[in-house]
């Protein structure tokens, strides 16, 4: 079985999204050529709770499956899998490994039943000029009756596990528009959480709207990190954490909505997932 989920062109670039946008095709111009992802599984309906084998390959446009992809320091290189469900009430975040032969594969575990977006970010090895890298969309439907949750508003303080994650006051948002936002970390006891590197970086900004599910990425590093940077267009974000417990939070979205961010990181060997919603004008 064959989805087709991104148009690509050659040899004329247009626009490129670093850990971008998946609302469409990323390059067009002329007769489009296309990745394709192939023999996505499951085809059928999972179960919740139960692990879950998702699986792929990635079709080049000349037919071969693609095979090689970046490596190195920093966040973008390889294949990030991630996958939410349709009411933004989860998400799931793996950096699968990739078989020699371009088939990855990656066990997760579904925790309710419900649909769910999986996006491929891929990072080619050897793209065509300008295409650093792209996302491939497919959908897995969890077997059961759905909750769907109502999308929280805006609260500026999420605790998980425990740890207090704080976003401080910040200027109105704008889509294609470069921002920040600040946000503290604070562990069970009042103390500066230290972060660890996780996939590549100290914490990862993954955005997602409300109803389309349009998807952007960000991370957040150390000073001087090779690999941080996100692009949209002309514009790029590059987020950072100078100091124990604060994250300068890259933002840098395709479009106006209600998103909701999950903002990731590593502390003490635990992953953390402090989920916000942001207004976007």
């Amino acid at each position: 079985m064959t989805r087709l989920a991104l148009a690509l062109v050659l040899p004329a670039v247009v626009v490129v999204a670093g850990c971008g946008s998946s609302a469409g095709p990323s390059v067009t111009v002329g007769a489009a050529r296309t990745y394709q992802l192939q023999n996505f599984e499951p085809a059928r309906a999972v179960r919740a709770g139960k692990p879950t084998v998702v699986s792929f390959t990635i079709r080049q446009p000349d037919g071969t499956p693609l095979t090689q992809y970046k490596r190195g320091p920093g966040p973008h290189t390889g294949i990030h899998l991630i996958i939410v469900r349709s009411d933004l009430s989860t998400i799931i975040h793996r950096h699968p490994p990739v078989q020699a032969s371009g088939r990855t594969s990656q066990r997760v575990v579904f925790p309710a039943p419900g649909r769910y977006r999986v996006v491929v970010d891929a990072y080619p090895a050897h793209g065509p000029a300008g295409l650093r890298n792209f996302q491939l969309v497919d959908w897995i439907r969890v077997a059961g009756k759905a909750r769907s949750q109502p999308l929280p508003p805006y609260q500026p303080d999420v605790i998980v596990d425990g740890y207090r994650f704080t976003m401080h006051p910040h200027p109105a948002l704008h889509a294609i528009d470069p921002a920040f936002l600040t946000v503290t970390v604070r562990d069970p006891s009042g103390r500066p959480a230290t972060f660890s590197p996780w996939y590549g970086a100290l914490a990862h900004a993954i955005f997602f709207r409300q109803g389309s599910l349009d998807y952007f990425h960000t991370h957040i590093c150390s000073p001087g990190a090779t690999g941080c940077t996100s692009l949209l267009g002309g514009s790029k974000v590059t987020g950072t954490s100078t100091t124990p417990g604060k994250l300068s939070v890259g933002v840098l979205v395709p479009i106006a909505g209600t998103w909701r961010l999950f903002l990731q990181t590593q502390v003490n060997g635990h992953i953390l997932t402090a989920p916000f919603t942001v207004q976007v004008r």
